[in-house]
Protein backbone atom coordinates (compact mmCIF):
# COMPACT_ATOMS: atom_id res chain seq x y z
CA UNK A 1 0.00 0.00 0.00
CA UNK A 2 1.20 3.56 -0.82
CA UNK A 3 0.97 5.59 1.87
CA UNK A 4 1.68 9.38 2.36
CA UNK A 5 0.18 12.98 2.47
CA UNK A 6 -2.48 13.44 0.20
CA UNK A 7 -3.89 16.73 0.73
CA UNK A 8 -2.64 19.81 2.78
CA UNK A 9 -4.31 23.23 2.63
CA UNK A 10 -3.70 26.17 4.91
CA UNK A 11 -5.82 29.21 4.46
CA UNK A 12 -5.23 32.23 6.55
CA UNK A 13 -8.29 34.41 6.05
CA UNK A 14 -8.46 38.50 6.33
CA UNK A 15 -9.47 38.22 9.80
CA UNK A 16 -6.49 36.32 10.36
CA UNK A 17 -8.50 33.27 11.17
CA UNK A 18 -6.90 30.46 10.08
CA UNK A 19 -8.59 27.00 8.10
CA UNK A 20 -6.09 24.03 8.00
CA UNK A 21 -6.58 20.23 6.63
CA UNK A 22 -4.28 17.53 6.22
CA UNK A 23 -5.21 13.79 5.45
CA UNK A 24 -3.04 11.06 4.89
CA UNK A 25 -3.54 7.87 3.64
CA UNK A 26 -2.17 4.96 5.69
CA UNK A 27 -1.89 1.30 6.50
CA UNK A 28 -5.40 0.31 7.82
CA UNK A 29 -5.08 -0.36 11.59
CA UNK A 30 -7.27 -0.86 14.83
CA UNK A 31 -7.53 3.10 15.05
CA UNK A 32 -7.82 3.68 11.30
CA UNK A 33 -9.50 1.07 9.58
CA UNK A 34 -10.59 3.10 6.77
CA UNK A 35 -6.61 3.54 6.10
CA UNK A 36 -6.97 7.65 6.92
CA UNK A 37 -5.43 9.64 8.99
CA UNK A 38 -6.59 13.40 9.45
CA UNK A 39 -6.32 16.61 11.42
CA UNK A 40 -9.09 19.55 10.00
CA UNK A 41 -9.03 22.59 12.40
CA UNK A 42 -10.27 26.08 12.20
CA UNK A 43 -8.37 28.02 14.67
CA UNK A 44 -10.03 31.46 15.34
CA UNK A 45 -8.15 34.22 17.67
CA UNK A 46 -5.19 31.26 17.95
CA UNK A 47 -7.89 28.92 19.73
CA UNK A 48 -9.62 25.40 17.92
CA UNK A 49 -13.23 26.77 17.24
CA UNK A 50 -14.01 23.53 14.87
CA UNK A 51 -11.36 20.20 14.37
CA UNK A 52 -11.82 16.67 13.22
CA UNK A 53 -9.25 14.41 13.66
CA UNK A 54 -7.78 10.52 14.23
CA UNK A 55 -4.91 11.00 16.60
CA UNK A 56 -3.53 7.97 17.91
CA UNK A 57 -5.56 5.70 20.02
CA UNK A 58 -8.79 8.16 20.31
CA UNK A 59 -10.26 7.31 16.98
CA UNK A 60 -12.94 9.39 14.57
CA UNK A 61 -13.96 12.35 16.45
CA UNK A 62 -15.13 15.94 16.49
CA UNK A 63 -14.25 19.32 18.44
CA UNK A 64 -16.86 22.24 18.44
CA UNK A 65 -15.24 24.76 20.96
CA UNK A 66 -14.89 23.03 24.33
CA UNK A 67 -16.99 19.63 22.91
CA UNK A 68 -15.48 16.80 21.49
CA UNK A 69 -17.92 14.15 20.15
CA UNK A 70 -17.21 10.77 17.88
CA UNK A 71 -17.30 11.42 14.58
CA UNK A 72 -18.85 8.51 11.89
CA UNK A 73 -16.05 8.92 8.93
CA UNK A 74 -17.86 7.55 6.03
CA UNK A 75 -14.89 9.20 2.94
CA UNK A 76 -13.02 12.25 2.74
CA UNK A 77 -14.87 13.67 0.71
CA UNK A 78 -17.60 13.73 3.27
CA UNK A 79 -14.91 14.82 5.82
CA UNK A 80 -14.44 17.78 4.47
CA UNK A 81 -18.18 18.42 3.48
CA UNK A 82 -18.72 18.07 7.44
CA UNK A 83 -15.55 20.54 8.25
CA UNK A 84 -16.33 23.52 5.91
CA UNK A 85 -20.29 23.22 6.69
CA UNK A 86 -19.56 23.46 10.19
CA UNK A 87 -16.86 26.24 9.59
CA UNK A 88 -19.95 28.36 7.56
CA UNK A 89 -22.43 27.05 10.15
CA UNK A 90 -20.32 29.12 12.88
CA UNK A 91 -19.81 32.03 10.79
CA UNK A 92 -23.65 32.67 10.02
CA UNK A 93 -24.07 32.41 13.70
CA UNK A 94 -20.85 34.58 14.79
CA UNK A 95 -22.49 37.79 12.46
Amino acid sequence: MVSGLIRHVKVIEDDGNIVEDKMWQVTPSHDKPHGYKYSLAYIVKNKRIIGYDNGESKGDHRHYKEHIEPYQFKDLKKLTEDFYNDIREYKEREL
